[in-house]
């Protein structure tokens, strides 16, 4: 019986060594450099629609300065800061970012150490006490309507052998982490803007005007101008004037053109002196336009008149829409240059006379023309002829409000599509081809 009881005692004291072993082990735990692996990167934001204002610095290293990129939402008006307030189709694209970023988690710690910044690319573009030229990310800051950041990051290289990871970190600390970062963060000015500069589809263009003239730059005077006329039979068929006997339009080459004019590749925006963002004509006859106005027009190879008009140096385009519209784009000179010097402008492709990338300033109008609508139809045809009045209000409301962003702008059109849209009318013509003899 004593051994019973010394046996149970000893079996009872190494269960409880058991159990105070097991208590006071080392727990298997997270270390502390991976606490936070798994997390979102900012937890408060949770609502994409609230995203006012993007802002993205990159770093070039060429030049050895950040480059800012700003897109911002005030009072319903999207528009981007950096590139002259230029009106932004940024809506939706920034909705999407945003929710790409709130989506944005904390896959695995890479370092804590800012000796890695460099190798991992994420040091602060803007931060102007690194000495290191190199290793530098992008940053991306997100703002709500009240100018409150929503979230703030520095992107830097992809994570090697792992597709869709970015190393990232907040500017304010030195933790890096891969992310799965695949937001479509572009800073390309073409990507921010209205494709569809005109706002033109291609069966609505039915009539154009190629006006091809010299001016005298000291006397501002045209030589008189070789003046194309095409009209719209069908989708096959355009009629010209003049047209040399034995020739025809060339429909194939027409339609090219039609959708050059549709595309027309915006590289850079110029804002227009104050005294000409309104009616040219009518500003010269209210002697709103300075002598530095003329110049600033001069200088970009459009020429105004005695009678208020305008010449430029490369002719002018007109094309009519089976709304009414009726705009003219008038070809000046060349922009030298690439990148933000053609976005933005310098002195460096402003002032150049010759250079890389051969851009092309073009002055753009946009009236009502009512003959784009057709015939009116008589009074007494009720539906008719109130279906042909709503046309004349859409298509002089879509004129108003398309002269009136035009008229704030020069634009810089890329070279390519300067050279597709701006040809002499040969390229429109072609040989009648003879009839095939259909006797057997």
């Amino acid at each position: 019986m004593q051994e019973t009881k010394k046996t149970l005692a000893i079996a009872g004291v190494a269960i409880l060594l058991g159990v105070v072993a097991f208590a006071s082990a080392p727990r298997r735990a997270v270390p502390d450099l991976f606490f936070d692996v798994g997390e979102p990167f900012f937890p408060e934001f949770a609502d994409p629609e609230a995203a006012a204002t993007l802002d993205v610095v990159e770093f070039d290293e060429e030049t050895a300065s950040a480059t800012p990129f700003q897109v911002t939402n005030e009072d319903g008006l999207w528009t981007i800061p950096s590139h002259h307030g230029y009106p932004a189709d940024g809506a939706e694209r920034l909705s999407n970012i945003a929710a790409d970023i709130i989506s944005l988690t904390k896959e695995d710690f890479r370092s804590d150490n800012v000796a890695d910044h460099e190798a991992l690319g994420v040091i602060d573009p803007t931060d102007l006490t690194a000495t290191s030229l190199v290793g530098r990310g992008t940053r991306v800051t997100v703002k709500d309507a009240t100018d409150e950041t929503l979230a703030d990051l520095v992107v830097g290289r992809p994570v090697e052998g792992r597709p869709g990871l970015r190393f990232v970190r907040s500017p304010d600390q030195k933790r890096v982490y891969s992310a799965r970062f695949e937001a479509d963060i572009s800073t390309r000015f073409e990507d921010w803007i209205e494709q569809n500069l005109l706002e033109v589809e291609r069966d609505q263009v039915v009539h154009m005007v190629l006006n091809e003239y010299q001016v005298d730059e000291v006397t501002r005077r045209a030589s008189p101008p070789r003046t194309f006329t095409v009209d719209k039979v069908d989708d096959t068929t355009w009629a010209g004037d003049p047209v040399p006997a034995g020739q025809e339009v060339d429909y194939v080459q027409m339609n090219l053109l039609v959708g050059a004019v549709m595309n027309m590749q915006i590289a850079g925006v110029r804002p227009k002196p104050e005294g000409m963002t309104g009616n040219l004509r009518d500003a010269a006859m209210a002697g709103r336009i300075s002598r530095a106005d003329i110049t600033d027009l001069v200088n970009k190879g459009f020429y105004p008149t005695a009678d208020g008009g305008l010449l430029s140096n490369e002719g002018e385009l007109l094309v009519r829409t089976t709304e009414g519209v009726l705009y003219t784009l008038r070809f000046g000179e060349i922009v030298y240059g690439r990148g933000d010097a053609v976005v933005l402008g310098d002195e460096t492709s402003d002032d150049a006379e010759t250079g890389p990338g051969e851009n092309r300033y073009v002055f753009i109008e946009a009236e009502f023309d009512e003959a784009g609508l057709g015939p009116e139809p008589p009074a007494s045809e009720t539906d008719a002829h109130a279906s042909w009045e709503r046309r004349v209000r859409e298509g002089q409301e879509k004129a108003d409000r398309l002269a009136t962003r035009f008229a704030r702008w020069y634009y810089v059109v890329a070279a390519g599509s300067y050279d597709r849209i701006h040809k002499p009318r040969e390229e429109f013509l072609k040989d009648i081809e003879p009839e095939e003899d259909g006797a057997g």
